[in-house]
This record gives structure tokens, sequence and C-alpha cells, in this order.
């Protein structure tokens, strides 16, 4: 039976939100915000408690600290400036696992940092290296076929390739640019029929038309869309019709 990972990025809503809380029943791993491009320390423990709640694998979302950009602008950063972005960020969640007695699974970059770090093959180095100097267990979840998937595997990491339900894709297998404006899909249906081929039969069409292979292991659902926990749940019964069964990386 083929399986595949549901991951969310979380802790980047307002405080009184409970999308997050809802989210949870239905993925199996999630992105916890780190406190620069959304997030606080105390949205962080909240997060990961929820997570520990509900037996779902946890993982540091590191991003640029640019919240009015909720860091989706990309920065030219100097390798030392980003490797202690790296270390701090993803440092302060390990740190808060370890005192709710949680434990940090896996490192997927945020936004521009994602985007970046997918297609900069030096970038994708630095952040690997400095992933690998917090520990070499952690597993790095990065775009399918990007460079941050082949320096990970250099640096020795394990590697999660992750899929998109609610973004299109050009035809060498990134994503097209959220300033397309057919950067999203924003249809249930065609989200959803999305993720079925690509769970399926490792394929997705692009934008421009015609389709290209992408390795599936986990899927994200944005957490921040208005319709995520509704779609959660629609894409869960889906899979399981459709023979695919839904569970964490560390267990496929």
């Amino acid at each position: 039976m083929k399986s595949i990972d549901l991951n969310a990025d979380v802790g980047e809503l307002p405080e009184d939100v409970n999308v997050d809380a809802e989210l949870m029943s239905w993925i199996t791993s999630c992105n916890i915000a780190c406190g620069a491009h959304a997030g606080s320390e105390a949205q962080m423990r909240r997060t990961v408690r929820l997570a520990k709640q509900h037996c779902v694998q946890i993982g540091a979302h590191p991003g640029y600290a640019d919240r009015e950009n909720m860091g989706r602008v990309a920065q030219q950063l100097e390798d030392s400036a980003l490797r202690q972005l790296i270390l701090d960020q993803v440092g302060l969640l390990g740190r808060i696992c370890v005192e709710e007695g949680a434990v940090l699974v896996h490192v997927k970059t945020h936004g521009a940092l994602y985007n970046q770090s997918a297609r900069d093959p030096h970038m994708a180095r630095v952040i690997s290296a400095a992933i690998r100097e917090i520990s070499p267990e952690l597993v790095v979840v990065g775009l399918a076929g990007s460079e941050h998937v082949r320096a990970a595997r250099e640096h020795g990491l394990r590697v999660v390739e992750e899929v998109f339900a609610d973004r299109r894709y050009e035809a060498d297998g990134s994503l097209t640019p959220r300033t397309h404006p057919q950067a999203l899909i924003t249809d249930e249906q065609e989200a959803l029929q999305q993720v079925l081929g690509l769970a399926k039969e490792g394929r997705v069409r692009a934008r421009q038309g015609g389709w290209i292979d992408v390795k599936a292991d986990t899927v994200c659902l944005h957490g921040d869309g208005p319709h995520a926990v509704a779609f959660s749940r629609l894409l869960s019964a889906s899979l399981a019709g459709q023979g695919v069964s839904i569970r964490p990386f560390l267990k496929m």
C-alpha cells in the first residue's frame, strides 16, 4: 500500500485562533514557526504541547525575521548570519521540546528562505551544515528534487521530499512564484486531484502543460488558509478511499 505524510505550517496564526488545534487531528507532521517570521516563545510552547498531545511529529520552521511580509521576501545574508539564523531558531524550538518532553524530528525552512535554498546550492549547503551542526539526527524536509534536498543528502542528513496541495508547478519542477496570478490553486477539487496524482502516480501537471515526475514523501497543507481544516479532513478521507495510507514519515 502506498503511504504519505501530511504536514502543516503551524504556530503562525494569532494565539486566539484555534485552527492549529483542529489541524492536529488530520496531520502527521507539523512545522512550528520559531518566533522570527511569526510566532512567539509562548506560542511555540503551546504548539509543541498540542503536537505531543496528538502524536504529531514536530519540526522547526525557521524563516527571515520579517513579520511585515511574513518572511516571504528574499534576503541576501552572509553565510555566518544564515548559519546563526538556523542555529538560533531551531535551537530555541529544540530547547522548548526538551523542556516539554517532546522530540524535535525535522527542519523545514519557511517562505523566501525555503524558495531560495531550493534554487541556490550554496545557500542550501550553508543551511544543511547548520542543521547537521545542531544534530545529525535531524531530518530535512525540502522541496522535492531541489538543491536543498541534494545538499542535505551531501551532508549525510535524512531527507523527506515535499509536495504542495495548493501550489502550481513550473515545467522544471519548481513552484510557480507567488507573484504569478496562477501560483495558488484555490479550487478544492483541483487541489485534491493534484495530491492524489502525486501520492499515487508521483507526477503533477505543470502550469505550462504536460506532466512532470515528482517524488512525494509528504504533502504540505497550508494551515493559514481559510479552509485548512475542512480540506485536511476531505483529503484524509480521499486518500484513504484511494488506498493511500497516511502515516508519519519516520514510519514509512
